[in-house]
């Protein structure tokens, strides 16, 4: 079991580090410019620019953006490579083994997305830092406002709400995709089929929970 989790980590969290870089980067930087080009006003300071990235990167886009990326990678990963088996008759001779297939399947990947908040922690930091890039380099904030901008009214209960909020949806990108996978019928065509629908309802799954969730612990 223990090498299934390592194996699971090894493909959910780390095979999807790269993608998960590379939107943080980007996004933080187009949240600069957008906010840049919005306080055009001579009144308003530029650490204002700073202030406006870190708040929509660490409450929005590094835990939920990614979710629904990792919603695409992930769960469509999660969901062929269980219905493969479904389709090929593997999930049955597991239960013929004497194997509880549904734990040996589903269990090791739960638990390996218990290591997402790691990823989303990343994501911020790359966000942020992408962010800082577009802002000294694109001439819209001197480096020393823009970081006077990340420190002011900091509140440490954003980060921790954030982090409770991707635990949530680590546990929905494991779940629904495996069910999709783990109770589809048919042929290699509904592989397909099956992955798609997975994640349409991760997506929806995650939304409505951001909205649910925002709203018990900052409304």
């Amino acid at each position: 079991m223990r090498s299934l989790i390592l194996k699971e980590i090894d493909e959910l969290i780390f095979g999807s580090l790269g993608i998960i870089i590379f939107i943080a980067f980007f996004i933080g930087g187009v949240v600069t410019i957008q906010t840049a080009l919005n306080l055009n006003s001579p009144f308003l300071p530029k650490s204002l620019i700073g202030f406006a990235t870190r708040q929509s990167v660490i409450l929005e886009f590094a835990p939920t953006f990614t979710s629904i990326i990792m919603a695409g990678k992930v769960g469509s990963y999660i969901t062929s490579s269980i219905g493969t088996m479904r389709v090929t008759e593997q999930i049955d001779a597991l239960e013929v083994m004497g194997v509880n297939s549904l734990n040996y399947l589903v269990f090791p990947k739960i638990i390996a997305m218990l290591m997402y908040p790691f990823a989303v922690a990343i994501a911020m930091y790359v966000g942020i830092l992408g962010g800082w890039v577009a802002a000294v380099f694109g001439g819209y904030a001197p480096s020393g406002e823009f970081i006077k901008g990340l420190q002011l009214d900091f509140d440490s209960f954003h980060v921790t709400y954030s982090f409770i909020k991707t635990l949530v949806f680590a546990f929905v990108i494991a779940t629904v995709p495996s069910y999709h996978g783990f109770y589809m019928k048919g042929g290699a065509l509904e592989v397909g089929k099956a992955s798609t629908t997975a994640f349409v309802w991760t997506s929806v799954v995650i939304i409505i929970l951001n909205y649910t969730l925002t709203q018990l612990m900052l409304g």
